[in-house]
């Protein structure tokens, strides 16, 4: 009689069984909560949009004295009075002269940045090192420091209470959080293509404009992006350069419902500050994935 080998195993614990597997409930947990802590920490990031908005319809008394998230009735009127503008400059035309300002500044920014950035990271050149340092010190340097010495050589040139002393800077490479940015993605460009480029017989800046420009697309939108962010928020260089109320911007005329009459008009600037953040939220959720790309592959290559 013969034995199976399966006899000779180690003998079976139990039957198996056939039902569906279970999670155990830790496991659960552990995967729902970073969801859970996600989903909180947007609530509270989208928070004061929701605030601003609901605000925006407040009646004038509910402003300053409710504490209540949602208005007792809506206002609507608010948006109307928005739209008027301010000091008898529509709202339209501040719009247009921010966007204006804005769009300058990033044309800009682009070209020079740009331009600068390839010469760092390519060009070979005396003292390019310590140039290179030079322009990153810059960035500890405070806004501030050389707002004054601006200021008066604007003035000398005539040119206060002018859109210049705001776009002219962004043409001469002054941003070097940007020149930086750039670099160290060029940086990270093969070097094949632009020697390619050189044999066919391109000299630098056209292969800077047929080449290296092109492949440099995510930090140039980066550029962009955060360029015109940061200029279509900024108001103390534009309330510094800015007199006439036809060259007003919308930052400007937010300040100016809060000192335009001996009662705040707080329910209008509101309304007005909904206007202004729409392009912002719009312009950024278009190109949101090329500032995710841009920022993960810049400032990460030697």
């Amino acid at each position: 009689m013969t034995t199976s080998p399966l006899s000779t195993g180690p003998l079976s614990t139990g039957p198996l069984s056939t039902g569906p597997l279970t999670t155990a409930p830790g496991a659960a947990v552990r995967r729902g909560l970073p969801h859970v802590i996600a989903a909180v920490s947007l609530l509270i990031l989208l928070y004061p949009l929701v605030w601003l908005l609901a605000t925006s319809v407040k009646p004038a008394d509910e402003v300053v004295t409710s504490l209540d998230l949602l208005p007792s009735h809506l206002e609507w009127s608010n948006y109307l009075t928005a739209l008027e503008g301010v000091s008898g400059v529509p709202v339209s035309r501040l719009f247009v002269n921010t966007l204006l300002i804005a769009g300058g500044c990033v044309i800009g920014n682009l070209l020079s940045c740009s331009l600068a950035a390839y010469a760092f990271a390519r060009l070979r050149f005396r003292m390019r090192k310590v140039m290179f340092g030079f322009m990153v010190a810059t960035l500890m340097l405070p806004h501030h420091v050389v707002l004054i010495p601006q200021y008066i050589i604007f003035n000398r040139l005539g040119l206060v209470d002018t859109y210049w002393p705001l776009i002219l800077p962004k043409f001469l490479a002054t941003e070097a959080f940007f020149v930086f940015l750039i670099v160290q993605f060029m940086r990270g460009l093969p070097r094949e293509l632009e020697e390619s480029a050189r044999i066919d017989g391109c000299g630098p800046f056209r292969t800077y404009w047929a080449i290296t420009l092109p492949l440099s697309r995510p930090a140039l939108i980066t550029t962009a992006i955060f360029t015109f962010i940061w200029s279509w928020n900024d108001f103390l260089t534009q309330m510094i350069y800015l007199f006439a109320p036809e060259n007003f911007t919308l930052t400007i005329a937010l300040r100016s419902f809060v000192d335009q009459s001996s009662t705040s008009a707080y329910g209008p600037m509101f309304a007005m500050s909904v206007i202004s953040v729409l392009p912002i939220v719009l312009f950024f959720f278009v190109f949101q994935r090329y500032l995710v790309q841009g920022m993960a592959t810049s400032g990460l290559k030697g």
